[in-house]
């Protein structure tokens, strides 16, 4: 008998992922879509919450060091919402004064590593996934973005799909246990062969041959940003970050390898616009 309920407790945690996970990604495929201010907004809202998750996991959600990340990320956004990208790195110069005018205004009742804490989470949790937005403002910006979700998602189900039919060799780490070196080495491939597809119906072999490359290197860097998560989590002996999304955890839960493989994609296309690298759609 009680398997029979664990079973069933199984498969209602299932359908809760499969729906909480279907209407996530229908609203980031909308506001992708969409562009501009609905993208903008969106995302927003998803680093406010993601910052809220990281502040309250390193205990900091309710001091004076919260405010000031709340504001630099309004501040960031609207930075974005005006176009003047090149102001992006500002924000974090100002974010650094800010919270070390508080801690010496409040000295003693913080220490240097509250600081750490503090910058380490507005940058990770929120200024790293701005960059979704910069790359969806470039020229053909709504083609790239799905790069994005290929290298971690895309990836992320590859590996599972590859570690349950062949997986035998655990990770040499204790983060993910259930990790296997097939599975990861299946994520990069997966993600690749997924990206070679892709760039192929947009253009031609080329293209594919590009965005597959791509997609693999996202691959490698959002299986890192997986376990990183993880560790932050174990460090902190947490479950999960939040619990926003049913059955997903917090959106630092959800987004854990997207936040790492953006910038580093965001990185590419920046590279290879500044030496007039073209790439071709259709």
């Amino acid at each position: 008998m009680p398997e029979e309920t664990d079973d069933s407790e199984e498969y209602d945690m299932f359908i809760t992922r499969t729906i909480s996970g279907a209407i996530l990604l229908i609203l980031i495929i909308g506001a992708i879509l969409f562009g501009g201010p609905v993208w903008l907004v969106l995302l927003g809202l998803l680093s406010i919450m993601a910052l809220y998750e990281m502040l309250k996991t390193l205990k900091l959600d309710k001091t004076a060091f919260a405010w000031v990340a709340y504001f630099a990320c309004l501040l960031l956004y609207g930075i974005l919402w005006s176009s003047r990208f090149e102001l992006v790195l500002l924000v974090l110069i100002v974010y650094f004064i800010a919270i070390m005018t508080i801690y010496v205004i409040k000295w003693p009742s913080y220490e240097v590593t509250d600081i750490s804490k503090a910058l380490f989470s507005f940058f990770y949790a929120a200024f790293i996934l701005s960059f979704m937005y910069q790359i969806r403002m470039m020229d053909n910006g709504i083609y790239y973005m799905w790069l994005v979700f290929i290298s971690a998602w895309g990836s992320d189900t590859c590996a599972y799909l590859v570690g349950i039919l062949i997986g035998k060799h655990k990770v040499p780490s204790t983060l993910s246990p259930k990790k296997t070196i097939e599975g990861c080495i299946g994520g990069v491939v997966g993600a690749g062969i997924i990206g070679f597809v892709y760039g192929n119906i947009l253009s031609d072999i080329i293209l594919g041959i590009v965005f597959a490359s791509i997609c693999m290197t996202g691959s490698i860097i959002s299986q890192i940003g997986d376990l990183a998560a993880s560790a932050v989590k174990r460090n902190m002996d947490i479950k999960d970050y939040g619990k926003i999304i049913p059955g997903h955890g917090g959106i630092m839960d959800r987004f854990d390898s997207i936040i790492f493989v953006t910038p580093i994609i965001y990185a590419i296309l920046y590279v290879m616009k500044s030496f007039d690298i073209v790439i071709t759609l259709m």
